[in-house]
């Protein structure tokens, strides 16, 4: 009887790449793993526990401001120096970033919630009544409950004003941005300076500016007869045309840089392509440049609008107060929702500071719908279409394809039978 011996099997096991030294092993530092979520956590709990020993032990601090700010900072210390205790210096450089980053975007959303949040809490008292919205001041006295006078009169003042700005701010911009970026030279680089320099303009200075220029040369001009007859109606005193003028003084240089920036980030190859096929400087500029950069430009008039439409101090100076409402920009004081809640929270009654919380949210909000509009208006980025610009491409394709289809049967009903080349005999035989 034979028995057959089985050999026995060994198993190996190949040895980690990390155990070679001559393989690199990389790792993303952005990547999130258990003991960087740990880290953190610690840090942050030992930097709230100090600070906590600081505030109420160690020294007279006080105040939640200082609390946060110094909490943040310890946070970022410490989380470094552990992070340092199991990683290298790019990666703690590369977590001491991140944090500061995310921390400051945190504290900026606090800061906006806060801010919005208290203004609608502080002004709900006055949003509640329908009056609020649809009555001005005409018959609302200080003493008076919330049940009396509301905000037409600033509304329509504050949307007549930036809509007449915006009929100023936006064509200039626009051409001052193209001129700068399309032209370069001596004058463009002059232009570009006195526009930067313009963006630190204060805005007491521009409502002097238009005080002076405005309402009291062009008086004076008409009074003594210097100003012709067709141009009177310039001199319009203290209203809310001279009002849109100060503001437009505010927002055009920063229309105009933004503006400058995104023109200039337009690919140079679309120029050329352009000006290749024949076209002109200005046909290149309208029909490529400004259509590529559109939601650019439309950026830039929201940025313009954001500086514009919260002013008070140029409004103060060339409007006026009222408390009438004055739907004629040309004639007569005109107030806005800025300076009717300046107006309003310097007041010492409970329901006139209500009232200019009140109008500061409505002010908010139609921000808001003025800040939708553009972006709609605006589109998406060059080379993204959304669902309504393909299903329009789409429709000018089939009717390009119908028309080109039409014109291809008509050439052939139209064109003379061709010959039928007979192979057989090599003759030609006519259809």
């Amino acid at each position: 009887m034979t028995t057959t011996m089985e050999a026995p099997t060994t198993t190996t096991t190949l040895p980690e790449r990390a155990a070679d030294p001559g393989v690199e092993v990389r790792r993303t530092t952005g990547s999130m793993r258990r003991t960087d979520v740990f880290v953190a956590l610690g840090a942050a709990w030992a930097a709230l526990s100090l600070t906590a020993l600081l505030f109420t032990r160690l020294t007279p601090f006080d105040g939640a401001l200082g609390f946060v700010v110094v909490t943040f900072v310890l946070f970022v210390a410490i989380y470094g120096l552990l992070t340092g205790l199991d990683e290298r210096g790019p990666t703690v450089r590369d977590r001491i970033a991140a944090v500061l980053v995310h921390g400051l975007a945190v504290l900026m959303l606090i800061a906006l919630v806060v801010v919005v949040v208290f203004t609608f809490y502080r002004g709900l008292d006055a949003l509640g009544h329908r009056n609020f919205y649809t009555q001005d001041m005409r018959d609302a006295g200080p003493l008076q409950p919330l049940s009396v006078g509301g905000i037409r009169h600033a509304v329509i003042g504050t949307l007549e004003q930036i809509g007449i700005a915006l009929a100023f701010t936006v064509p200039m911009g626009v051409v001052a941005a193209v001129f700068l970026a399309e032209l370069p030279g001596r004058f463009s680089r002059f232009v570009r300076t006195i526009v930067e320099a313009m963006t630190a303009l204060p805005s007491v200075v521009a409502g002097l500016f238009i005080y002076s220029s405005v309402i009291l040369l062009l008086n004076q001009w008409r009074e003594s007869g210097r100003l012709p007859e067709s141009l009177h109606w310039l001199a319009v005193g203290k209203s809310g045309f001279a009002a849109s003028l100060a503001i437009s003084v505010m927002m055009l240089p920063i229309v105009i840089r933004a503006a400058d920036v995104v023109i200039r980030l337009v690919p140079g190859t679309l120029r050329e392509a352009s000006l290749a096929l024949g076209g002109s400087q200005w046909r290149t500029v309208w029909h490529v440049v400004l259509p590529t950069a559109r939601s650019g430009l439309m950026t830039a008039i929201i940025l313009g609008t954001a500086r514009g439409i919260g002013e008070t101090s140029p409004v103060l100076l060339t409007s006026g107060v009222t408390a009438y409402t004055n739907a004629n920009p040309l004639h007569e004081p005109q107030i806005s929702l800025p300076l009717y809640v300046f107006t309003s929270v310097t007041r010492p009654d409970a329901g006139m500071i209500a009232r200019g919380f009140g109008a500061a949210a409505v002010l908010m909000f139609l921000v808001l719908i003025l800040f939708a509009i553009a972006r709609v208006i605006g589109g998406k980025p060059a080379g993204q279409l959304g669902r309504g610009q393909r299903r329009r491409r789409a429709g000018r394709s089939y009717r390009d394809a119908v028309r080109f289809s039409r014109r291809e049967r008509a050439r052939l009903a139209s064109a003379p039978p061709e010959p039928i080349r007979d192979t057989s005999d090599d003759t030609e035989v006519s259809t």
